[in-house]
């Protein structure tokens, strides 16, 4: 499907591997030139590399999010390459899970710092070129801020202070003609989700597809989702055919979350 993203300029953060990659691939693949940013300088590379051999064109900028001042210098690698921005997806931070009385201060100021706080500052850095192109941004954020668990205290807050964030941004960009909205993924089949079924299997006895079958079975859903899924909606939301939906917190989960 032509979805309209010929020649756009977008900036995918934690695009080295999982869902930023998937998304930073199938925007390249509509033709748009894509500036992946993460930590990893070797696995951005890789990822990079893969999209230009597909015919694509990609940038790329190595840094932690977690720091003030790393926004600025991404924005400034950015503009020293495409020269101007259409698309800013927030996909980078995770967060950790565990028992409330065992995460520690740290803990809680490093899962802030690099999802919540880098959405900020780098919507913040890039509204002055997104006015400019009447662009838009996508916030990759997940279903536990709308359903929080014992066991995801940390990620439930900073989630669901993404997605209040996104809808103030939203405001904003309704006056600017900057589009805002939010995909929450569920469980996808990540780096992070093998980490997680890996543990699943180890305290359970449960060979691969029954742990699979329990996770999917415990959470509601009709299945685990691929990076491809959010990929796919992703660039729907961010083409000219999605340009209505504004202020949106789309929910791509298999059916997990119940709430209205």
């Amino acid at each position: 499907m032509e979805l309209g993203l010929k020649q756009k300029v977008a900036l995918v953060t934690g695009s080295s591997r999982g869902i930023g990659r998937a998304i930073a691939s199938e925007l390249a693949a509509e033709g748009a030139r894509v500036m992946l940013a993460g930590r990893d300088e070797a696995a951005l590379a890789e990822a990079a590399a893969a999209i230009e051999k597909a015919g694509g064109e990609a940038g790329l900028h190595a840094g932690d999010l977690r720091e003030p001042a790393e926004a600025g210098r991404l924005l400034a690698a950015l503009e020293a390459r495409f020269g101007a921005l259409d698309i800013l997806v927030n996909n980078a931070g995770a967060t950790k899970r565990g028992d409330f009385f065992a995460l520690s201060e740290a803990d809680w100021q490093d899962g802030f710092a690099l999802k919540f706080f880098a959405h900020v500052r780098l919507a913040r850095a890039a509204w002055p070129l997104l006015q400019a192109s009447k662009g838009a941004v996508l916030a990759i954020v997940g279903v536990g801020g709308r359903t929080p668990s014992a066991d995801f205290t940390i990620g439930s807050s900073v989630n669901a202070a993404c997605l209040a964030f996104t809808k103030a941004l939203a405001d904003i960009g309704k006056s600017c003609g900057v589009q805002v909205n939010a995909i929450n993924p569920g469980a996808v089949e990540t780096a992070r989700f093998r980490r997680n079924l890996e543990a699943l299997m180890a305290k359970s006895g449960l060979d691969e597809a029954a742990a699979r079958e329990r996770h999917r079975a415990e959470h509601g859903s009709t299945r685990i989702g691929q990076p491809a899924d959010i990929a796919g909606l992703a660039s729907f939301i961010l083409s000219p055919r999605g340009r209505w939906l504004h202020g949106a917190i789309v929910d791509m989960d298999g059916g997990q979350t119940r709430t209205l």
